[in-house]
């Protein structure tokens, strides 16, 4: 089964990227929201070169890209795949690079994502959010449904696990954008109900609760 070409288009136009969302975005969003004002609308960096786990997922990564181009997984329905493919879609305002795009074999897709982390018997709601968001995108690129998205958590002897990326889940992902979007035009968050997230929270010493 051969891709349609949609996606070929994205390197001879130019995007307002101002209020695209990405699947990375999204996780910090996620987890405080307070975390992205201070990140992108006052632009506080936080410095993620200097944290361990982000540098070892990305050389994870590099690993992934040169090692597994043609490897298909038995334990999904897939025919073949695309690795790394660039993602955007201008109706929901988001944009990404997922790790692999699975072509399954009742002409459907998924897309496949890697993370540096363990299991631990369920599957984040943040895990879940991103794998929706880059269903909805390749459904807008590619005009195939998408059914199921995939996880393989790295620190857990590459587990693989799945995701129904169900009506319910669509519309709370959808949620989840416009709010972030509402945050980037200046609105201030609350903070998060967990306070032990901000136990070891880079912005902890400004941010008042």
């Amino acid at each position: 089964m051969k891709l349609p070409q949609n996606s070929s288009n994205l390197e001879n136009k130019e995007y307002e990227y101002s209020y695209f969302v990405t699947p990375s975005d999204m996780i910090e969003f996620t987890y405080c929201r307070r975390y992205t004002y201070f990140m992108k609308v006052l632009g506080i960096l936080q410095h993620e070169e200097k944290r361990y786990n982000v540098l070892k997922g990305r050389e994870i990564h590099k690993i992934r890209e040169s090692q597994n181009i043609k490897y298909i997984r038995k334990k999904i329905p897939m025919i073949s795949k695309e690795i790394n493919v660039n993602l955007i879609s201008e109706k929901y305002k988001i944009r990404g690079i997922i790790d692999e795009m699975l072509i399954i074999n009742d002409n459907t897709l998924s897309p496949l994502d890697y993370k540096f982390s363990n299991y631990n018997s369920k599957t984040y709601k943040t895990h879940k959010i991103q794998s929706t968001m880059y269903s909805l995108m390749i459904e807008d690129l590619y005009e195939k449904p998408v059914n199921y998205g995939y996880i393989i958590y790295c620190k857990d002897k590459n587990v693989l696990k799945e995701i129904k990326i169900s009506e319910k889940l669509r519309t709370e992902t959808l949620e989840s954008i416009n709010s972030y979007i509402e945050v980037l035009k200046g609105k201030y968050p609350e903070a998060t109900k967990y306070e032990r997230r901000c136990l070891d929270c880079c912005y902890k010493n400004i941010c008042p609760r």
